[in-house]
């Protein structure tokens, strides 16, 4: 679907960020958009201390920033001045939609969404907002009655939302990071592995996951003993140890790296995941196919990463460790995993089932929708 009509050009403001499970899907959308309309002025608006603030001027987008920050969970003075960033960033989200005029708002998570959507939907502009999460932030949660539509990546979240506004359309991902086809061979040479032997990918994120980090440790000789090779991506904080504890080890089909920069070779590469389950990384890993045991982070706000492999658990999709059990159960779980060939298929059958691999596409066509109805 194009856009037609008959203002003379489309302006759109996105909102959100924190973390990048909210700003990668806000600029994936942003350069669909942009794709589909040359024309289009896009704003963001984002939490002016937070990674929003780099990484959306990186991407080709103008950016501004809101006072506003979330609660603690203990009583703290940040607390204090909970309500007055909220009032500072109502008023200034104000400003910014007074003067730029959008034809729609959209949200996709984080402290800034809330503000800017609650003055968008104050004056009547089309608003949308996307979560990715199967259990919603409170954010969308407040906003879900004010906006026109609500874009989700999981089935059952009329449990959250008003059903009639609800379009399921996934959570947008890197294409050049799912394009995996065909690579398998190159990619794992471009590690430096064997063909012949099984390969165990482990990403607990860009900055580690110090449980599987630890539980990788502890494993790596048993993993080499049952010839399974490891690609070990440990982030940045945990790679100094890493390096150290295992530097008189024998570390032949074993690779340590702080940050991998070719996730598609990693994921073309690996027989096998372990993985936090962030919403983004759980959209990639059901688009690859690949069986994977995911380790939600305990910490993670309302526990959504449990909630979230939940949700491919309840469909035989993958396997679910919790945080605290990873010392006990990580080994025994791989080998089992890696050695059972019948569950690896019945679990890439069911994550090509739950793969949406165009959903910033049917975002879009919801945006368009939205400003040709108003």
């Amino acid at each position: 679907m194009l856009y037609n009509s008959n203002r003379s050009k489309l302006k759109a403001i996105i909102s959100g960020g924190g973390t990048g499970g909210h700003i990668f899907p806000a600029i994936a959308i942003a350069n669909t958009l942009k794709k589909r309309v040359p024309e289009a002025e896009i704003l963001f608006i984002g939490a002016r201390d937070k990674m929003e603030m780099e990484k959306v001027p990186a991407a080709g987008y103008p950016i501004e920033g809101l006072w506003i920050s979330g609660l603690q969970r203990k009583l703290t003075w940040q607390n204090l001045a909970f309500p007055v960033k909220v009032i500072s960033s109502l008023n200034k989200a104000k400003k910014i939609i007074n003067r730029f005029k959008p034809d729609v708002v959209i949200g996709v998570g984080g402290f800034a969404s809330g503000p800017t959507l609650r003055a968008a939907t104050g004056v009547k502009i089309p608003a949308l907002i996307q979560e990715q999460n199967s259990y919603p932030g409170i954010t969308n949660k407040l906003l879900a009655k004010r906006v026109d539509r609500i874009c989700v990546a999981y089935e059952g979240m009329e449990k959250y939302f008003p059903e009639e506004k609800i379009v399921l359309t996934g959570n947008p991902v890197r294409q050049e990071v799912i394009d995996i086809a065909g690579k398998k061979s190159e990619a794992v040479e471009f590690f430096g592995l064997d063909t012949t032997q099984k390969i165990l990918l482990v990403i607990g994120g860009s900055l580690g996951a110090l449980a599987v980090n630890k539980g990788v440790l502890a494993n790596l000789e048993n993993f080499r003993k049952n010839n399974i090779q490891v690609i070990w991506q440990t982030g940045k904080y945990f790679y100094p140890t890493a390096t150290t504890e295992t530097s008189t080890m024998d570390l032949t089909g074993i690779r340590i790296i702080a940050f991998i920069d070719r996730m598609d070779f990693a994921y073309a590469a690996a027989d096998v995941i372990i993985s936090r389950a962030g919403a983004i990384a759980i959209s990639e890993i059901c688009a690859v196919a690949k069986p994977t045991i995911f380790v939600p982070l305990p910490t993670a706000a309302e526990d959504h990463q449990r909630k979230n492999a939940q949700a491919l658990v309840d469909k035989h999709a993958a396997i679910l460790i919790p945080n605290h059990e990873v010392q006990d159960k990580l080994q025994e779980t791989v080998t089992d995993l890696i050695k059972n060939d019948q569950q690896q298929v019945e679990f890439i059958s069911n994550l090509k089932k739950l793969a949406i691999k165009d959903a910033s596409e049917r975002i879009v066509d919801e945006i368009l929708k939205l400003i040709k109805q108003a």
